[in-house]
């Protein structure tokens, strides 16, 4: 699971409150899904940013991860390589497009959600941001541990 980090917390935090006030929510739009949400928030774009950028290959978020090319030159792979920086991996990102981490899922108190559900996505936002805020306070009290997050770049490079 990502990597605990108050600005990872409040990313979640944020895409939640923004999909809980009817922000546009439509799953076959790549900045407008369950990812787009999260990356709007983490990358500072636009929803149509990130859609356009994504159009540049086919594929859904779950087929541009897995196509994942770090050298590629294509802005969704610097997108994906910026969120992989800032503590997610691809994983994270594909069980969130398809509401499927199983730690996300138990503490939710769900087997299942639908992944092109808002509500579902609320749900799960909020129970991943709970167990992001559990993990970072129980390595609040390892300075070495502190340390280390905190000396990570969480801010995006330019794409």
């Amino acid at each position: 699971m990502a990597i605990a980090h108050p600005l990872l917390i409040e990313a979640l935090r944020s895409a939640t409150r923004k999909l809980e006030t009817h922000a546009d929510y439509q799953w076959g739009h790549m900045g407008s899904c369950n990812c787009g949400h999260l990356a709007q928030h983490l990358l500072k774009l636009n929803k149509d940013e990130i859609h356009e950028a994504a159009m540049e290959r086919s594929g859904d978020w779950t087929e541009h991860l897995n196509d994942y090319c770090p050298s590629s030159g294509l802005r969704m792979d610097q997108m994906i390589d910026e969120l992989l920086k800032l503590g997610l991996s691809r994983k994270d990102l594909q069980n969130l497009e398809r509401l499927s981490d199983p730690q996300v899922l138990k503490k939710a108190g769900k087997g299942y959600l639908v992944h092109n559900k808002r509500e579902d996505v609320i749900a799960y936002l909020k129970a991943w941001s709970s167990l992001m805020e559990e993990e970072w306070a129980s390595i609040r009290n390892t300075p070495a541990e502190v340390n280390r997050v905190l000396e990570t770049e969480w801010y995006p490079q330019s794409l």
